[in-house]
C-alpha cells in the first residue's frame, strides 16, 4: 500500500510507516495543482495532510481510498466529494489537546498582563513600569467555555488550577457531565457569555458552528471581558469581533483569524491586529513537540488497521444512519454462492443493499447475513430469495 505525505510530518511517523512495510512518498511542500499531479502519478493509495488543502479534483484525479488529516479539524478536505467517490475521511483527536490548552492559558496570561506590550516595548529600550503593573488576575474570574470536547476538558483542569470557576455550553453537555467535570452547564452560548469574565472557545467547524460567536454573542459579554480563540477563525464573526474592541473594550487573543495566510511563512494585512487590546499567535496550537508526536503516533495507527483490517479508526464521514428502512435476516449454511444468489434476487427485484454483514457460527458450518434493505420487499420477492437457494435455513424481514 503506497502513502502519500503531502505536508511536513514527523520523522518517526515517515519511519513507522516504512517499517510496518508501507510504501511511502514525502512530498511536503505539494500543493494545488502539483498535489494533484503528484496524486495522479503516484498511484498513492492514502493520502495524510495537515493545513494543505484537499480538493474535489484530487479526490477524483487518482485511487485514493483514505485521507489522514494529521490533526483534529478536517475543514481543509472536501468531505463531500470524497464520501460521494467513497474515499474514508479519518483525523486525529484529542492528540493536540494538552497543547491547545496550554496555548489558551498563554494567551490568557497574556492579556491580563500586557506580555506581548511589555516585551515590545523592552526590545525598543523603554520601561513603563507603572503602566504595566495594572493587571486584573485571573484567579476568581468566571471562565466560560463554548465546547467542552477533549481540547474543553484540558482547559477546565487548567482554570481549576488556577481558581477559576468554569461556565459551560456544549451541544453534547448534559448535567451528569457537566456535574462529573465540576462545571456550571448553560443552555445557551448566549448565557455563557453573560456569565463568563472570560471566554475561550474550542468547537470544531461545522455548519452549525459557522459564525456561531457572532454580534448577539459579543453583545452579551461583559465591558472589558477576555475572548480567546483557538478553534477555527470561521466560527467566528471577525467584524462583529472587531466592534466589541471598539465599542465595549473587549480584548481578544487569536490563534486564527480572518485572512490568516495559508503557508508557513507570509505577510498578515487582518486589521484586527492594528486594534488596541488584540494580540495573536501564529495558528500554532498543536505546534508543540509533544502533539506532533502523539498526532504522528496515531496517523501510523490509523493506516495500519486500515490496512490490516479494512476499518480505518475515527472515520469522520461514514453516514449517522443510513437510508435504510428494512433488515433482510437470511439465516444459511456457510457455503460458496448462497448470498450471490440473496443479492442476485434483490437486484431483480430493484432493491438497493445499505450495509451488510455476515456473522459465522463456530466451526464456521452455518452463518448469518444481515442485510439493510432502502424498501420493503414482497412476499413473492421474500419466497425467491429462500428458493434461491437450497442452502438457505430461513429468511425474515424486520422494520428498522
Amino acid at each position: 500500500m503506497k502513502v502519500l505525505i503531502a505536508d511536513k510530518f514527523e520523522t518517526s511517523g515517515i519511519e513507522g510507516l516504512k517499517q510496518a512495510g508501507f510504501d511511502v512518498v514525502y512530498e511536503p511542500d505539494a500543493k494545488d495543482d502539483a498535489l494533484l499531479q503528484v496524486i495522479q502519478t503516484s498511484g498513492a493509495d492514502v493520502l495524510v495532510v495537515r493545513s494543505t488543502s484537499v480538493s474535489g479534483a484530487m479526490l477524483e484525479a487518482g485511487q485514493l481510498s483514505l485521507v489522514v488529516r494529521a490533526g483534529a479539524g478536517y475543514n481543509n478536505i472536501d468531505v463531500k466529494t470524497a464520501s460521494a467517490r467513497g474515499i474514508y475521511v479519518a483525523n486525529c483527536p484529542g492528540k493536540n489537546a494538552i497543547a491547545v490548552a496550554e496555548l489558551t492559558f498563554a494567551l490568557l496570561l497574556a492579556l491580563d498582563r500586557h506580555i506581548a506590550d511589555n516585551a515590545a516595548d523592552l526590545q525598543a529600550g523603554k520601561w513603563n513600569k507603572k503602566e504595566y503593573s495594572k493587571a486584573r488576575g485571573l484567579f476568581g474570574c468566571t471562565l466560560g467555555l463554548i465546547g467542552t470536547g477533549q481540547i474543553g476538558q484540558e482547559v477546565i483542569k487548567r482554570a481549576q488550577a488556577f481558581g477559576m470557576p468554569v461556565v459551560a455550553w456544549s451541544r453534547s453537555l448534559t448535567d451528569e457531565m457537566a456535574k462529573e467535570l465540576g462545571v456550571e452547564r448553560k443552555s445557551s452560548p448566549l448565557e455563557v457569555a453573560q456569565a463568563a469574565d472570560i471566554v475561550s472557545v474550542h468547537v470544531a467547524l461545522k455548519p452549525e458552528t459557522r459564525s456561531i460567536i457572532n454580534e448577539e454573542f459579543f453583545a452579551a459579554m461583559k465591558p472589558g471581558a477576555f475572548f480567546v480563540n483557538t478553534s477555527r477563525a470561521e466560527v467566528v464573526d471577525q467584524a462583529a469581533l472587531e466592534k466589541a474592541v471598539k465599542e465595549q473594550g473587549i480584548r481578544a487573543a487569536l490563534d486564527v483569524f480572518d485572512g490568516e495566510p495559508s503557508g508557513g511563512i507570509g505577510t498578515v494585512e487582518a486589521d484586527i491586529f492594528k486594534l488596541k487590546g488584540v494580540i495573536g499567535t501564529h495558528h500554532i496550537g498543536a505546534s508543540t513537540d509533544q502533539a506532533q508526536q502523539a498526532i504522528a503516533d496515531e496517523t501510523v495507527r490509523i493506516i495500519r488497521e486500515y490496512r490490516d483490517n479494512g476499518r480505518a479508526p475515527n472515520v469522520v464521514n461514514l453516514a449517522k444512519k443510513s437510508p435504510a428502512t428494512h433488515l433482510l435476516v437470511v439465516r444459511h449454511f456457510d457455503r460458496v454462492g448462497v448470498l450471490a444468489s440473496v443479492f442476485d434476487t434483490l437486484k431483480e427485484a430493484g432493491i438497493n443493499v445499505q450495509e451488510t454483514e455476515n456473522i459465522v457460527f463456530e466451526s464456521a458450518v452455518a452463518a448469518v447475513a444481515r442485510i439493510h434493505l432502502d424498501q420493503a420487499i414482497s412476499d413473492e420477492t421474500l419466497a425467491a430469495i429462500k428458493s434461491s437457494s437450497g442452502d438457505i435455513i430461513e429468511v425474515s424481514l424486520l422494520p428498522l
